[in-house]
């Protein structure tokens, strides 16, 4: 798997509030702008979405996947690629969520490989735009309910 891209911002909620809103996918085309589409295909026996299928329009990265998610409360969410599309190989990726004083920190990791030769500072530069849109997107979402 490739490097991973971090990064991490305080979202002035609760980590129930923020993880609500992260398994809400069919309104990601709403607030992450690179997701086109997303649709829950199964729901895991905790109710949370499984595996989810998405349309991602992120510039140099254009596909439509499906992903399989793990819940660990509101704690973590994590996913990996069940279902490569055309120019992904692999996909993971990660939200954690920390509690503290003034919200809830939220850090997502990402690390995507590509069918596709690219070079890599392209690449890093397509999950930092993907990681950073996605991280603002969310803090905008779950603070403007």
């Amino acid at each position: 798997m490739a490097d991973r891209t971090t990064s991490s911002i305080t979202i002035g909620a609760d980590p129930a509030a923020i993880t609500e809103v992260i398994a809400d996918f069919a309104a990601y085309p709403e607030w992450a702008d690179q997701v086109k589409a997303a649709e829950v295909l199964t729901v895991g026996d905790d109710g949370r979405p499984a595996t989810v299928r998405f349309v991602l329009d992120a510039g140099v990265i254009r596909d439509e996947y499906v992903l399989g998610y793990r819940w660990q409360g509101d704690e973590e969410v994590d996913w990996q690629v069940v279902q490569p599309g055309k120019m992904l190989s692999a996909l993971t990726g990660s939200y954690r969520l920390v509690p503290g004083t003034g919200g809830t920190e939220v850090t997502y990791e990402l690390a995507v490989d590509l069918k596709v030769p690219m070079i890599g500072m392209i690449k890093r530069k397509a999950e930092k735009v993907i990681v950073d849109t996605a991280l603002k997107g969310l803090k905008k979402r779950v603070e403007g309910r």
